[in-house]
């Protein structure tokens, strides 16, 4: 009789051990699926802030095409020069607020 209850011991222990070894696997595949649908979050994220830019780029980029094409430089260039250059026709006056940080 001792025999029987050293094997059944054991082999309860190996029940628990696989049990505990499942279980182990189980939540290691949750944390796995977890991180991975978070970083596919992420990554869509900054797809649509790509897309979002590349919308933009295009834009200006139809914008650029139209103006090549009829071949009136003059409006371009007046755009740029006000625009991002800052500059300003002669008898034009401008004023700016310097009470303002």
């Amino acid at each position: 009789m001792p025999k029987r209850s050293k094997q059944e011991k054991k082999g309860l222990f190996n029940k628990l051990l696989v049990r505990l070894l499942a279980v182990a696997v189980v939540a290691g595949c949750v944390v796995i699926i977890y991180t991975t649908e978070r970083d596919c979050a992420g990554k869509e994220r900054e797809l649509a802030s790509i897309q979002n830019k590349i919308d933009a780029y295009e834009m200006e980029n139809a914008d650029l095409q139209q103006i090549l094409k009829s071949d009136d430089m003059s409006v371009y260039i007046e755009r740029i020069a006000m625009e991002e250059r800052g500059y300003a026709y002669p008898d034009e006056r401008r004023f700016y607020d310097t009470s303002r940080d």
